[in-house]
């Protein structure tokens, strides 16, 4: 039959060698068939792909680990290097890893799925590609594998996510790729969202990336399923509002403030919205207060979606506020003397030196310091062509108000004269 060329008739007799081995529980016979079949001489394609996916079916049937991964193993050989059973063998894979995980080496596991790159099949269903990778990147972060876990991550767009109920599926066209309905298992597409905003997130959180943690979350925020249950956006609210007070001041982190402090929901946590208009209202805001109004809020997110937020995020937090602080006296003085400085910020001397240079080093505001003198300056240094210009600025208003002036006198007293006439 195999010479022939008779698919049907080829599956139907590798399919019954495989049941015959499996009804006699012969776990042995049945691995050295497996092998034995796939590499006869001119096997066809549609036997191997039959053959891998009924083996499949026998492996939650195997009596104990060690033949199940026996089996697994005999499958993953036969089906490497080839095409027409690439998916079969992914799923392979994915549950040989799962096993290894289990027994506790997660660094073996993780070398496993790596050897697999999805992305390239074409008749692998999307929601299973992404879970795929998705379970690279969590088992690279499991073993503190970093680098591999970005590297990974950047496989999958976040755009993938934005699903467009409205557009039907299309019917194939003859010659175009099939692809395979996913497996029952595979979570759907806003749930594999949410695991990859959090699997970004912990990753994000071993650089301490501020902003870009709480962007994910934001991402989480959005999710309509999330959005629809008070119990869960809440916690993920408070937290975007705890990453947004850490994160560094820049343009981003400044839109992200403003646009959610217009968010509706933000009132059913109204201290977290007194919090954020603080940070928006150029007013200088005292440590010690806001600590003591705080802190059982701050300790309170161990128990939150997350986890806690550390030693380091209290020391940052403190950092954001003194760095806030400096901006809005730079905002309000030309000149200021350091001891000045210093009692406004609720420092020593010396700390509101070090904020101020880094801060000035960092390239957030522009400032001088005249130590002798002890006069912090965060006037911009002007060449004379800005200087001649702002003076011709200045003349241009004088004049202008000047010009109106005697508009309104002229308008006066012809006025004054029409009454008096």
């Amino acid at each position: 039959m195999r010479f022939a060329g008779d698919v049907v008739g080829t599956k139907k007799a590798v399919s019954d060698i495989l049941q015959l081995c499996f009804e006699a529980k012969d776990w042995k016979s049945l691995n050295e068939q497996i092998v034995n079949l796939s590499k006869k001489r001119g096997q066809l394609k549609q036997a191997v792909t039959a053959m891998v996916q009924q083996a499949m079916r026998y492996i939650d049937e195997a009596p104990d680990l060690e033949t199940r991964i026996e089996l697994i193993k005999t499958l993953n050989s036969v089906s490497a290097g080839k095409i027409y059973v690439e998916i079969e063998r992914a799923r392979l894979i994915r549950r040989l890893a799962k096993i290894k995980e289990e027994q506790g080496l997660i660094a073996e596991a993780a070398d496993l799925m790596q050897e697999v790159a999805v992305e390239t099949f074409g008749a692998m269903a999307k929601t299973e590609k992404i879970a795929f990778i998705l379970e690279q990147v969590r088992l690279c972060l499991d073993r503190q594998d970093y680098v591999r876990a970005q590297i990974l991550s950047r496989k999958i767009s976040p755009r993938v996510f934005e699903v467009d109920t409205s557009k039907e599926k299309k019917k194939p066209k003859e010659g175009d790729n099939v692809v395979e309905e996913p497996p029952a298992d595979i979570p759907s597409l806003l749930e594999l969202k949410r695991i990859y905003y959090e699997l970004m997130i912990r990753y994000y959180f071993h650089n301490n990336d501020y902003l870009e943690i709480c962007r994910c979350y934001k991402a989480i925020y959005e999710i309509p399923s999330i959005r629809e249950d008070p119990s869960q956006w809440i916690p993920v609210l408070r937290k975007i509002c705890w990453y947004l007070i850490l994160a560094p001041h820049d343009p981003m982190q400044s839109s992200l403030l403003n646009s959610t402090l217009e968010d509706k929901n933000l009132s059913e946590i109204p201290k977290f919205k007194l919090l954020l208009k603080q940070l928006v209202t150029m007013e200088v805001i005292q440590w010690t207060s806001l600590w003591n109004l705080y802190k059982d809020e701050f300790e309170n997110e161990k128990n939150m979606l997350g986890g806690s937020l550390g030693d380091k995020a209290a020391e940052d937090l403190r950092m954001r506020i003194i760095e806030h602080n400096i901006l809005v006296v730079s905002k309000y003085y030309s000149r200021i003397t350091l001891k000045r400085l210093a009692e406004l910020l609720c420092l020593t001397i010396q700390e509101a030196e070090k904020h101020l240079s880094e801060m000035v080093v960092s390239k957030a505001l522009v400032a001088k310091i005249d130590r002798p003198m002890g006069i912090v300056c965060f006037q911009v240094a002007k060449d004379s062509n800005e200087i001649l210009n702002s003076w011709a600025s200045n003349l241009e208003k004088l004049l202008d108000l000047v010009e109106k002036s005697c508009h309104q006198i002229h308008k006066e007293t012809m006025v004054h004269k029409a009454a008096l006439k």
